[in-house]
């Protein structure tokens, strides 16, 4: 569509500091949704919208009634958004989908926009090694497993997975330890492949690299992260630049 844009952005982690700050991060990012529906084609949200989304059945947690609501109301304008699950928000079952009207991925996305090669990822356990993530990724991913969790009663459930959630890694730094590495070597293999830009989050820095590959350029791109840096990523006619929203009250 002419003129308009292809938006991303990832770890914004709602629901990791206190009620008056998270509070404040979520209007920050409501009034982002909003500025940018008025030009956007589509939207990725690129993992860990959420520190800790658990969705049973019949429950949800608690909260992000406003945020929910906007991107309800972008959805129904007919821009689609995209959301991968990211490690934070990993289990996700309809609600999102069905009452929300996000369009969930629990892979990565290969896609080509604008004449563009693009892969797409959260970024958590791709690459060499961190072989304990990825066993602990696989069995908190796995459908039997988290049946068996289910039948914790939610209020328990939500507070033991919000508990591990603040705990899982280093907050002062808002880094995952390790992961730079690990996914600017595998993003220059998909670079190598053909890909044009490999888009990823949870590295929480920002940053955009340039690689010559054969007779053209290419980007490996991490998006940063709504804690520290409120940033995200704009495409638009072969063109992708990184932004940052500090203005946004």
């Amino acid at each position: 569509m002419e003129n308009k844009k292809i938006y991303f952005f990832s770890d914004v982690h709602l629901g990791l500091k206190s009620k008056e700050i998270e509070k404040q991060k979520e209007k920050r990012v409501i009034n982002f949704l909003e500025n940018i529906s008025k030009d956007a084609e589509e939207i990725y949200i690129v993992g860990d919208l959420f520190d800790c989304w658990i969705e049973y059945r019949k429950v949800v947690p608690k909260g992000y009634f406003n945020l929910l609501s906007a991107l309800n109301k972008i959805a129904e304008s007919g821009i689609d958004i995209k959301f991968l699950s990211g490690n934070h928000d990993f289990w996700l079952n309809t609600y999102l989908r069905d009452e929300v009207g996000l369009k969930i991925y629990y892979k990565p996305i290969e896609v080509e926009l604008g004449g563009k090669k693009f892969f797409i990822a959260h970024g958590d356990g791709l690459g060499k090694g961190d072989i304990g993530y990825k066993i602990i990724k696989r069995i908190l991913r796995s459908r039997v497993n988290q049946f068996l969790y289910s039948l914790i009663h939610p209020d328990l459930g939500l507070t033991l997975a919000q508990s591990s959630s603040k705990t899982s890694r280093n907050y002062s730094t808002d880094v995952p330890t390790g992961s730079d590495s690990r996914m600017k070597e595998f993003g220059m293999q998909k670079l190598n492949e053909g890909f044009d830009y490999v888009i990823m989050g949870h590295y929480h820095k920002p940053q955009k690299i340039k690689v010559e590959n054969g007779n053209k350029d290419a980007y490996f791109i991490t998006l940063g992260d709504w804690i520290a840096n409120n940033s995200d990523g704009e495409y638009i006619n072969g063109i992708f630049e990184l932004k940052y929203r500090k203005d946004i009250a």
